[in-house]
């Protein structure tokens, strides 16, 4: 099945968005960070107050869609100073992975990227999320540096920066 973008714009997808959110990041991260972790950063980047907020600053969010159903969501930031698209979030809920989705939203990603004028996709990712790394090096995208970032609370990120250039 074919995936679609959809934007989201209002109040009422926002709070959708979130309750997504708090769905993915408690079935995927276990595994990777503790649920103390999970909890502080659903709540710091990924709750309704902190959307919209993101939104606000210039980030845009949309639904990953496989008809009408809501297969996961997706975020970004244009960074025309320095002619960059930054991939801020790409989930998928859990019934929805393995299907190509996170490729084709990529390739959706891409298109959107070149139609801006823009040249260049970037990430962060957990170095310890071995299969997400693999899927985004199979779209073309090489591990540029590592960042380990404080986030509060004792909690740090320990990320792989990666990039994919056109």
């Amino acid at each position: 099945m074919d995936i679609s973008l959809k934007r989201i714009t209002d109040d009422n997808q926002i709070r959708e968005l979130a309750l997504v959110a708090n769905e993915v990041w408690h079935e995927f991260f276990p595994c990777i960070l503790s649920d103390e972790q999970i909890d502080y950063m659903v709540e710091k980047f990924q709750s309704y107050d902190a959307m919209k907020k993101q939104m606000e600053d210039g980030y845009e969010y949309f639904f990953i869609m496989a008809g009408e159903k809501i297969c996961g969501y997706m975020g970004i930031h244009e960074e025309t100073d320095d002619n960059k698209m930054f991939l801020s979030k790409l989930y998928l809920l859990k019934e929805n992975r393995g299907k190509g989705y996170a490729g084709k939203t990529l390739k959706k990603l891409f298109d959107m990227t070149k139609e801006r004028g823009l040249n260049m996709v970037w990430l962060t990712v957990n170095k310890y999320n071995e299969h997400t790394i693999k899927v985004y090096e199979h779209m073309g995208f090489a591990k540029a540096r590592t960042q380990v970032a404080d986030i509060g609370n004792g909690f740090v990120m320990d990320d792989y920066i990666m990039e994919k250039t056109f």
